[in-house]
């Protein structure tokens, strides 16, 4: 959910359960105020009935000229001074209706003799002016609710403006650029500050980028330099033949080692470029044409072990990626097939629209399936292998978004890639 709409649903709600407690608040204000009204009228009725009866010691009923009802009726007991409001339903003969009215009961003495006396006022009219007080109260929250939401949204929208540009500029920014972050300024202090750490953030992101990527090419220099005199001074004491079998065992074994060590390096610098997104190249590849491409590669290694290569395509899984890294990726999944293969085996390849499998035969799993894809995770100890194969595919799939998973079955063991 968005900002702007997380805080427009919080206003809204906000603003809807105080309009409601203000509406309710003001109906019963006006009530209560309509009510006092009505009752104050009623006890004005009151003491002008007992002025009439102290002045005539009697009670006629055309004699009372008032404009509410009042009843008039002999009681038995003493007469109290109670004072009793109620509101009463009244049949009105003319219309078959109930009426609402107010009603005031008390006690009189009329001439000597305890009477009850009910004055009632009716409510109609103003139970209509409550109505229609009410219906505007309504419409007019409703509108300035409405209006005040619109209003809000609008003003947020403004003020978040400098906000939504700065993150706009943050997503299209490219550390492995030079270009600096350059994001908009803003009236309001906080936005000020975040957009100042930022660009301090992003400045020492390139920084620390271009140091991490001098650092693999420099060490890939240097490192390769001397590895290759080694292999090449090893290379030419193997070639003289005036070495005795223990020397040469020796000189074979430093041989591979510094083969291993060459490759080992090339790996991990591969990995790191990888990681620090060095690969900044992207098009559309097609996996499937490329993986059969590949396979003529390792044709003699394959005639070799004499594998059986069988390839299914349903249909071509193409991805926008590094065309140099998809062509890794191949070769690491074929190379890693074939390796762990055995004479006689089979190589499996399928392809979808969204999917690319590698199967092959071959011994049982004896690592743990979940750490197959760690560095330097293997099967054989040998040193052709050095572990790093399987890691690079998994590096070259998170940098595309692109899922890895492992399965087996039995003798079978497959490797899938498809898009997320």
């Amino acid at each position: 959910m968005k900002l702007l709409q997380k805080t427009s649903r919080i206003y809204l709600f906000a603003s809807l359960a105080i309009y409601i407690a203000v509406g309710i608040a003001f109906f019963w204000s006006i009530k209560y105020m309509i009510y006092d009204e009505v009752e104050n009228r009623l006890k004005v009725e009151k003491r002008d009935f007992e002025a009439y009866v102290e002045e005539h010691d009697e009670w006629l009923e055309d004699a009372y000229f008032v404009e509410n009802k009042i009843e008039v009726s002999p009681t038995r007991g003493s007469i109290s001074d109670e004072v009793i409001f109620k509101d009463t339903l009244i049949l009105n003969r003319y219309e078959g209706t109930l009426d609402p009215f107010r009603q005031l009961t008390f006690y009189a003495s009329i001439d000597g003799e305890p009477h009850r006396v009910v004055i009632r006022k009716s409510m109609i009219q103003s139970y209509k002016l409550i109505e229609a007080i009410s219906a505007i109260m309504i419409a007019f929250l409703g509108v300035l609710m409405v209006g005040m939401f619109f209003f809000q949204r609008r003003l947020s929208g403004k003020i978040w403006q400098p906000f939504y540009e700065s993150l706009a500029n943050i997503k299209d920014f490219d550390w492995t650029k030079s270009k600096k972050l350059e994001l908009p300024k803003s009236e309001i202090t906080e936005f000020n500050e975040l957009e100042d750490v930022m660009v301090k953030m992003a400045s020492k992101m390139q920084h620390d980028y271009k140091s991490l990527k001098e650092f693999t090419e420099n060490a890939s220099h240097e490192m390769q330099t001397p590895l290759a005199l080694i292999n090449a001074r090893v290379e030419q004491f193997i070639q003289t033949g005036d070495l005795d079998k223990d020397h040469t065992y020796w000189i074979e074994e430093i041989y591979h080692a510094s083969r291993r060590i060459s490759r080992i390096n090339q790996g991990l610098l591969l990995l790191a470029k990888i990681e620090n997104q060095q690969f900044t190249e992207q098009e559309n590849t097609n996996l499937t044409d490329l993986l059969k491409a590949k396979l003529s590669d390792f044709e003699d290694i394959i005639s070799h072990k004499q594998l059986h290569v069988d390839i299914d395509a349903e249909g071509e899984f193409i991805t926008l990626m590094s065309p140099a890294l998809a062509e890794i990726m191949i070769v690491n999944l074929i190379n890693n097939a074939i390796r762990h293969n055995y004479v006689n085996g089979t190589l499996e390849i399928t392809s979808g629209n969204h999917h690319l499998q590698v199967s092959n035969t071959g011994n049982a799993l004896k690592t743990d399936p979940e750490s197959l894809f760690d560095r330097f995770k293997k099967e054989s100890s040998g040193s052709e292998s050095v572990g790093l194969g399987l890691a690079i595919v998994k590096q070259i799939c998170d940098n595309y978004n692109l899922k890895i998973t492992y399965q087996n079955q039995e003798s079978i063991h497959k490797i899938r890639i498809e898009s997320q």
